[in-house]
């Protein structure tokens, strides 16, 4: 392998921010994967971009190695990375396929999550609404900047 090689193939490699809270009641592993989900979903992680290895991860956030190891495991698994042999771990080319009522299920599960942190925090039908609009257009916002 030439310099010029290694250079390439160094930077290929993506770097995201990862932000740890330690004092979330989320484990930190799932901290880590709601972060990559979500990079995936707003095209901040394109399919085919190198993550950094487990290893380098957890030095960059300060964890230990089998916690982003776990979150990389999960989301492998999920379908969402892959992991090459000796080459290191990938956003996957084609995002898994999940029935329409399987989908229904998950974003069931997630809006009970929202509805419930909103009337925990006084939030009415209305207000969350709108929240969700505002996020929503930032999203398109975001994907058509790229």
């Amino acid at each position: 392998m030439r310099l010029c090689d290694i250079y390439l193939y160094i930077t290929q490699v993506v770097t995201m921010q990862i932000q740890i809270n330690p004092a979330d009641e989320l484990p930190i592993y799932r901290q880590i994967i709601h972060q990559i989900r979500d990079a995936i979903a707003t095209g901040d992680l394109a399919p085919g971009s190198k993550l950094l290895s487990h290893r380098d991860l957890s030095a960059q956030i300060v964890v230990a190695p089998l916690t982003v190891k776990k979150a990389y495991d999960e989301l492998e698994a999920s379908g969402l990375l892959e992991t090459r042999r000796g080459k290191g771990t990938f956003i996957s080319p084609r995002p898994p396929r999940m029935s329409a009522a399987s989908m229904r299920k998950r974003v069931g599960v997630a809006a009970n999550r929202l509805l419930t942190e909103a009337r925990l925090a006084g939030l009415d039908l209305d207000e969350v609404w709108d929240l969700l609009k505002a996020l929503d257009e930032s999203l398109i916002n975001k994907e058509d900047r790229k």
